[in-house]
C-alpha cells in the first residue's frame, strides 16, 4: 500500500484541501536529505523553536524567509576554501535547502546564530476577531451584549 485514501473525508469537509495535501505529503518517504540536522521544540503554550545544526556557516551566508505560510532556510558558503589535503573530511560546508510548512496565524519573531546552531524562533498570534468570544442571551427587543474573552 502507497498511502491512504483520503477521499471519503471530501465528502464531509469544506476548504480542507490544504490539509490534505500536508498528509499526502507527509506520509511519503524523503528522498534521504537529512542534511542539516535540526530540532523542533515547544518552548512554550503558542511558541516554538526550530535549532539547525549549520557549522562553518556565518550569518551572511544564511538566509531564512518566510512566504505565505513555508519557512525556508537556505545556506550558500560564500568564500571558497583553498585547497587542502584532508585526510578526513567530516564538516560538510555543501549549500543546503529546507522547507517547513507552517499553521495558520504562525510568526517567525527571531533567528540567532549561537556556537553553529541557527535558532529560529516561531510564535502562534491568533487575532482577535479569530478568538472565541461570548454572546449574552438578551430578551426580546432589548439591547445585546457582546463580550470579548482570550483564548
Amino acid at each position: 500500500m502507497d498511502g491512504f485514501d483520503l477521499s471519503p473525508l471530501f465528502r464531509s469537509t469544506i476548504g480542507f484541501d490544504r490539509l490534505m495535501r500536508l498528509a499526502d505529503t507527509a506520509t511519503r518517504l524523503e528522498s534521504g536529505n537529512a542534511y542539516p540536522p535540526y530540532n523542533i521544540e515547544s518552548t512554550g503554550e503558542n511558541a516554538y523553536r526550530l535549532t539547525m545544526a549549520v557549522a562553518g556557516f556565518s550569518p551572511d551566508e544564511l538566509d531564512v524567509t518566510v512566504k505565505e505560510n513555508a519557512l525556508l532556510i537556505s545556506g550558500r558558503s560564500k568564500k571558497e576554501e583553498e585547497q587542502k589535503s584532508y585526510l578526513y573530511r567530516g564538516i560538510a560546508r555543501r549549500a543546503f535547502e529546507r522547507r517547513f510548512q507552517l499553521a495558520d496565524h504562525i510568526k517567525v519573531v527571531g533567528a540567532s546564530l549561537d556556537n553553529g546552531l541557527l535558532h529560529v524562533d516561531l510564535a502562534r498570534e491568533i487575532p482577535e476577531a479569530m478568538k472565541p468570544r461570548k454572546i449574552e442571551i438578551g430578551v426580546a427587543g432589548g439591547p445585546q451584549t457582546i463580550e470579548q474573552k482570550a483564548a
